[in-house]
């Protein structure tokens, strides 16, 4: 991976880390594809939406989806890709920062969307980390507060680094640390919250078995 300027604004450094050209391969991740495929398809919100590789999959399974990212050129890139799917007209591409577009109150602070503080039957966040200051519990909980009564929150992160990489040092997510984020408010049920092994090729062509951190939980 590409080192990240963590010196500059984050949307900036995000823009410059996704470049001139695709990042991601498009396709949706494994564990939200086996967390989301027996739900009800209703409105969804997808946090740190990326080259929409989840947004795309969740709309062509008939989900009315909000996507929200803080870099323009990840989201441009993924409305471009929504539209030769052709399910630009389920999602709505948002770019903003999420701490700040998830404080926003209902019908307030915002001249542009309309939805602003709506509720959600399924909120998801893929691998949602930074390699700059983010409060990440901070965006969890406030995502936590758009589902609806019976609707759903799954979260997928990074649970320890690939044999590859030189961030060994790091701190990662934990599914029981996610699960409390979540569920901190009260009036949650969590269905899942594992860590599940995928296996996955390095930057070198080398095999690796990589560890993620997913939890599901339902709104009461």
């Amino acid at each position: 991976m590409t080192e990240m300027n963590t010196s500059i604004p984050a949307a900036q450094m995000w823009d410059e880390r996704y470049g001139d050209a695709h990042i991601w391969s498009g396709r949706p991740n494994t564990a939200l594809v086996d967390e989301v495929s027996d739900l009800t398809p209703g409105r969804a919100l997808d946090l740190g939406s990326g080259e929409g590789g989840d947004a795309i999959w969740l709309a062509e399974q008939g989900w009315q989806v909000t996507a929200v990212d803080i870099s323009r050129v990840a989201a441009d890139r993924a409305a471009l890709a929504s539209r030769e799917r052709g399910v630009q007209g389920r999602i709505i591409w948002v770019v903003a920062d999420l701490e700040s577009w998830l404080a926003q109150r209902p019908n307030g602070g915002d001249p542009v969307r309309t939805d602003s503080g709506e509720s959600f039957d399924l909120v998801t966040a893929s691998f949602l980390h930074s390699p700059a200051p983010f409060a990440r519990e901070k965006v969890l909980s406030l995502a936590a507060d758009r589902v609806a009564p019976g609707g759903r929150m799954v979260v997928v992160a990074h649970a320890a680094a690939p044999s590859w990489s030189a961030h060994h040092d790091m701190d990662f997510p934990t599914p029981e640390g996610d699960a409390a984020a979540i569920s901190a408010g009260g009036g949650w049920e969590v269905e899942v919250a594992q860590v599940r092994t995928r296996p996955a090729t390095g930057p070198d062509g080398q095999s690796a078995l990589l560890e993620d951190s997913v939890v599901r939980a339902r709104r009461i």
